[in-house]
């Protein structure tokens, strides 16, 4: 029993591990970003409720026979409403003392006379309570799970005009008290369509497992259901790039679980070095991290030094002496990111192979030599996609590890300095004869190599967001194993345009698909 129970203690720490993944990419919405989807929110509430279908109302008291057609809310009054958070996994819109104005078709018969016409009618104190349930899917993405709704309108009444005017109004408390009691019936259906449906189709736009480029792709399925407390909204994103080639592979997450405590800004969103390793993991599975440079690519003081340092080899060659350069530079192990508060960084290591390549005949190799280098890298947003620089040269960080907010560097983080050596592969003596070459391979990396790489990786990454909403006014900073980006939020698109765009189609039942989408060439979407 002790044994037993010494063998539990032991595999505790790994069974916890296992059912909580750390994230590599974060996302947490504030109360601040809350009012902001509570007042476009709000229009869409009220697009919806003037869109209700009241059924016909038909009867007979006595000697009359009444029919109430073509009921249409005419306006709406919905100036009190809140939209909080409820832990652990809700969110609760109330609507108080609204109220909705309706106009609908008359028809009365009584005895011989005949009365037709319209009536304008208007319900007060109308109260509805609904919470939301949030939970990811088994695609792994946010959906409304589902709803709950109580609605109730405290007063109604009606203005009536005609021939049979005191006859209405006679019967006015047994036709409002109807109406009251079928438009109560309606609303709570017609938010649950909203919801359940409409609102669902635009958590649709949000990316979980696309395509970056033709190399990798990125899966951003949610973890776990969401966590909510009073205050704030957390998302726990996979965060993971994978290679096209080998879309089922999984890369174990061993990096700092990021950790977000401000709650200023509307929204934060923090990335891991998980995110930035996998990536770079990805492209080197991919075997794109390859560049070469051959004859007239390779810049001419490089080529004089290089011909002058290999003087001896090259003489030996004759009648090779004048074959052009081949350079080729491959990495050697997947790049790793290192995030601290002074700034981010990315460690290299890789070949460099130099040969005369004679016309018709095979490649003579001058030398292989291993390179090692840290990158500063530059992190930085634009519109909805995450962007890296890497650089070369050196930089200097801020003190905090963060711009700010400053008018020159809005959405960047600081530089850690950057670093280069090679050495020879074969001996010693061949890289301390190689030392000459350090400072311009250095510049041939930087002003050659360097801009093709950042070429690849111009367009960056989407953040997973819903179409429509866009940052503003971005800031990054880094912390030790993770990076966060604190932005407001503004809607460049309503709600109901995007919903629109989307539209389920009625007839056909839409299941989320596990299968990544291709990049969007459409610069606006991102």
């Amino acid at each position: 029993m002790a044994a037993g129970s010494c063998l539990l203690l032991l595999l505790l720490p790994s069974l916890v591990t296992a059912s909580h993944s750390p994230p590599g990419c974060k996302i947490r919405i504030t109360s601040k970003g809350l009012d902001l989807v509570k007042q476009e929110g709000l229009r869409f509430v009220e697009q919806e409720l003037q869109n209700i279908t009241v059924s016909d109302l038909h009867g007979n008291e006595g000697q009359f026979q009444y029919n109430i057609s073509q009921v249409k809310v005419t306006d709406l009054q919905l100036a009190f409403s809140d939209l909080n958070f409820q832990p652990q996994q809700h969110l609760v819109f109330n609507i108080n003392n609204a109220s909705i104005s309706l106009r609908f078709r008359r028809q009365l018969l009584y005895w011989f006379f005949y009365d037709i016409g319209s009536i304008n009618a208007s319900a007060d104190g109308v109260h509805i309570y609904t919470v939301l349930q949030l939970a990811k899917d088994e695609a792994g993405r946010l959906k409304i799970s589902n709803m709950t709704c109580n609605a109730s309108i405290a007063r109604m009444h009606a203005g009536f005009s005609g021939t049979l005017r005191k006859v209405y109004e006679f019967l006015s408390t047994f036709i409002v008290t109807g109406m009251r009691f079928l438009l109560s019936q309606q609303i709570c259906p017609s938010l649950e369509h909203a919801s359940l449906v409409l609102l669902n189709s635009l958590l649709d736009t949000v990316p979980v497992r696309n395509y970056v480029d033709e190399h990798i792709g990125i899966d951003y399925s949610l973890l776990r259901d969401p966590s909510i407390s009073t205050d704030t909204l957390d998302l726990d994103f996979k965060g993971m790039f994978f290679p096209r080639v080998r879309e089922d592979q999984e890369l174990e997450n061993h990096a700092v679980e990021p950790v977000i405590k401000e709650t200023e800004r509307m929204v934060y969103v923090a990335f891991s070095e998980y995110f930035f390793d996998s990536a770079m993991h990805s492209y080197f599975q991919a075997g794109v991290l390859t560049i070469e440079l051959q004859g007239e690519k390779v810049p001419k003081d490089l080529e004089v030094l290089l011909r002058a340092t290999f003087f001896g080899t090259i003489f030996m060659l004759s009648p090779s002496v004048d074959a052009p350069l081949r350079l080729v530079l491959q990495v050697s192990a997947p790049p790793r990111c290192i995030i601290k508060p002074s700034g981010t960084s990315v460690s290299v290591s890789a070949f460099l192979n130099i040969s005369l390549v004679p016309p018709d005949r095979p490649p003579v190799q001058l030398s292989s030599m291993a390179m090692e280098t840290k990158l500063s890298a530059k992190v930085f947003l634009q519109g909805k996609a995450l962007r890296v620089q890497l650089d070369l040269r050196r930089y200097g960080g801020t003190p905090m590890g963060a711009w700010g907010e400053s008018p020159q560097h809005p959405t960047h983080n600081c530089f850690l300095l950057s670093r280069f050596r090679i050495y020879s592969k074969q001996s010693a003596l061949e890289s301390l004869a190689l030392f000459s070459l350090q400072a311009p391979l250095k510049t041939l990396l930087q002003l050659t190599i360097m801009p093709i790489i950042n070429e690849r990786t111009k367009k960056g990454v989407q953040i997973p967001l819903p179409e429509g909403m866009d940052f503003t006014r971005e800031v990054v900073t880094n912390h030790a194993g993770f990076l966060t980006v604190g932005a407001d939020l503004h809607f460049s698109k309503g709600l109901r345009e995007v919903i629109e765009k989307y539209r389920p189609v009625p007839t056909a039942t839409a299941y989320s698909s596990s299968r990544p989408t291709e990049p969007s060439l459409d610069p606006s979407s991102l």
